[in-house]
């Protein structure tokens, strides 16, 4: 028997009373306005419930067993499109007329098409050359926001003692702010190479790509002596998926459909905070 936790912006009584009969739930527990544990539900039919909850915009949970939060270790997350609203490579490039050769990029590589993720990546910023760095923080001060439910996520696993690690194909110079604001233990990127104020379109370094964000994930489980069931990671895109891997609570956050395939868990609606519905919160 599982658990059925049901959450979304707008939930309707009825909708939750459809999905408990058909799952036989033994009773129901309102988590907050927006969120609902059905609890011992049958989950033989689970293609059914996908299916109401998509049509109706709710996420849903299946969970054999609610585990307390302060049993995890890790929190890993993807930064662009996943803890930030923004592709800061596209909005860089924007500054200076070329967001849609970017951004076609950005996509296919995201979507799975280019395989080659550091390739994409140098190809992308290739194009920012010549880009005052100035444009960077313009990018930062004006476009980067926070996604709904980052902070509170955020908060709430580090009162836990959970530890959060931000791993992106993006740039430090928005990880290292992000890191800042919300506290962050630690964070890897790319480092953009400049020159006299302006990019020199090459990245500096070892690039982060989707093998390396795996390896910086195992690397701090393995410090913290974390197991799968004790990692919750959060991505977008296909350079996310070797990082969800490793951890049992991998999270398809608003993600392209190869990322929602594989992830064992998606927010499609809710905001980012809906993660802590999973959990038991008391220590």
């Amino acid at each position: 028997m599982n658990h059925l936790i049901i959450q979304g912006p707008h939930i309707v009584a009825a909708n939750i009373e459809k999905i408990a009969a058909l799952t036989g739930a033994q009773g129901v527990q309102e988590l907050s306005p927006t969120a609902v544990r059905l609890l011992d539900v049958e989950d033989d039919d689970r293609n059914t419930i996908a299916r109401i909850c998509e049509d109706t915009r709710m996420d849903y949970a299946f969970l054999p067993h609610v585990d307390r939060l302060a049993d995890c270790r890790i929190l890993a997350m993807d930064m662009d499109s996943t803890l930030i609203n923004i592709e800061c490579i596209d909005e860089i490039a924007d500054m200076v007329g070329r967001k849609a050769e970017v951004a076609a990029i950005t996509e296919a590589a995201m979507r799975g098409e280019i395989a080659d993720f550091a390739e994409s990546l140098t190809r992308r910023v290739a194009l920012l050359e010549g880009v005052p760095v100035q444009a960077l923080e313009r990018v930062y001060e004006e476009r980067l926001r926070l996604n709904p439910g980052a902070e509170a996520l955020v908060a709430g696993v580090k009162a836990h003692g959970v530890k959060t690690l931000l791993v992106s194909g993006g740039f430090t110079f928005f990880t290292e702010r992000m890191k800042q604001r919300l506290g962050l233990d630690a964070c890897h990127a790319n480092v953009l190479e400049e020159r006299a104020g302006v990019l020199t379109g090459r990245v500096e370094g070892t690039i982060v790509d989707a093998t390396a964000k795996a390896v910086h994930l195992q690397a701090l489980a393995d410090e913290l002596g974390a197991s799968a069931a004790q990692i919750i990671a959060v991505g977008d895109g296909a350079n996310d998926l070797e990082m969800l891997a490793l951890a049992h609570y991998s999270v398809a956050y608003r993600a392209k459909p190869v990322v929602r395939e594989q992830a064992n868990f998606a927010l499609s609606f809710s905001p980012l905070d809906a993660i802590l519905n999973w959990f038991r919160r008391a220590h």
